[in-house]
């Protein structure tokens, strides 16, 4: 299997798991969004919160040029280090929703 094949089972495998946790007492559907035409990766939000409309984006990932841009990681723990353990080294996870100067001060790819 060729790296960007393994690269997004991983990143299918990681967004999936996400998206089996549920919220307690809310009326939250998890939708996953996956676009391997274009390796665009998403878990999103849609519901209901009380009488207030709930929806966003959890997790929005990105494989441009043999690289994992993370656009938006709003996980408790963060899935760079998921990626990591999963066999990504962090010369290829970039952190894209840091501003580009503040990249070389995580440990990761800076683009």
């Amino acid at each position: 299997m060729d790296t960007l094949e393994q690269d997004r089972q991983i990143v299918q495998k990681i967004i999936s798991e996400y998206a089996e946790i549920t919220y307690a007492n809310r009326e939250i559907e998890r939708h996953i969004v996956f676009d391997r035409d274009r390796d665009r990766y998403l878990l999103i939000i849609v519901g209901w919160e009380g009488v207030r409309q709930v929806h966003g984006c959890i997790i929005h990932v990105e494989i441009i040029d043999g690289k994992i841009w993370i656009h938006r990681d709003g996980t408790e723990d963060g899935i760079a280090s998921e990626l990591n353990q999963a066999g990504i080294p962090k010369e290829r996870i970039v952190l894209g929703f840091k501003s580009p100067r503040m990249r070389k001060h995580t440990g990761f790819a800076v683009a």
